[in-house]
């Protein structure tokens, strides 16, 4: 008989074995179109898990020339950056408020924003409140579109940061002297910098990957971010899986850059905020 120690032992290597497999299985997908797209147009049709018997590298700055990805690029980087700061700005600011006072009033309008998490969006009135704003197929359009969508979960994220900042540092503060504005900059924003880093970083994954506000409020092509470049560049090329797997990695890259930098922050933020919320 196996003693209790030999059998954890075994259920341990059972289960790190399952985890691998599972992890393997969900990475094939990303080694496929990192394979393909390096292979030439003929050898790419099967989409196999085969090496290419000729690396080529061309394929991305044909994919580049011909899929305009600079422009996308640019433009992804400018809607993503400008909401995430806006929204991880607005949030921290809200989230303070809402923490700190605690009457059935601010209560009720914390849960009224955080409800914007799970209510879906009617596309039907955004339109037609976009059309009458004069903010449709504009950039200042879909950067406060970002930032309407982001801002009810930033909040959710950074309020449960907020109660772990000892409430008598804002009454020494106070009693110092200092007044509202000066305490939140200079006092409590300095202490929620790894919530902030964390909603940053998943505001921005967010809206890098966005699709759908983009294809409705932004008509012209020009505009567009990557995500409907990568979209538009299949219609055109729809039989060169090379060329495809070349614009997908190339729009994915940064973005598993980034996560793959500030995945300590995501996973320890997160962790830290769940204690309180």
């Amino acid at each position: 008989m196996m003693n209790n120690k030999t059998k954890k032992m075994i259920y341990s290597i059972l289960k790190n074995i399952l985890s691998w497999i599972i992890s393997l299985i969900m990475l094939i997908p990303l080694f496929l179109i990192i394979i393909n797209a390096f292979k030439s147009d003929a050898e790419a049709m099967t989409m196999s898990l085969k090496l290419p018997t000729e690396w080529v590298f061309t394929n991305f700055a044909v994919v580049i020339e011909k899929g305009k990805l600079l422009t996308s690029f640019f433009n992804s980087m400018l809607y993503a950056c400008s909401a995430t700061l806006i929204t991880v700005f607005l949030a921290a600011m809200a989230a303070y408020v809402f923490s700190r006072r605690s009457g059935k009033g601010n209560q009720a309008l914390y849960m009224y924003m955080v409800l914007g998490i799970v209510i879906p969006i009617n596309y039907v009135a955004l339109m037609k409140v976009m059309q009458i704003t004069h903010l449709n197929n504009t950039s200042i359009g879909i950067i406060l579109l970002y930032v309407a969508v982001q801002l009810p979960f930033m909040v959710f994220l950074i309020y449960g940061f907020v109660g772990k900042v000892p409430v008598e540092l804002d009454e020494a503060a106070v009693i110092d002297g200092c007044g509202p504005g000066r305490l939140f900059f200079k006092i409590v924003l300095p202490m929620l910098k790894p919530a902030m880093v964390t909603a940053g970083v998943l505001c921005f994954l967010n809206d890098w990957n966005e699709f759908v506000m983009p294809l409705y409020f932004l008509n012209s092509s020009t505009k567009w971010p990557m995500t409907l470049a990568v979209y538009n560049f299949f219609g055109q090329f729809q039989k060169s899986w090379n060329l495809i797997c070349a614009d997908i990695l190339l729009t994915c890259a940064p973005v598993i850059i980034m996560y793959l930098v500030c995945q300590k922050y995501i996973v320890g933020g997160q962790t830290a905020g769940a204690v309180k919320g």
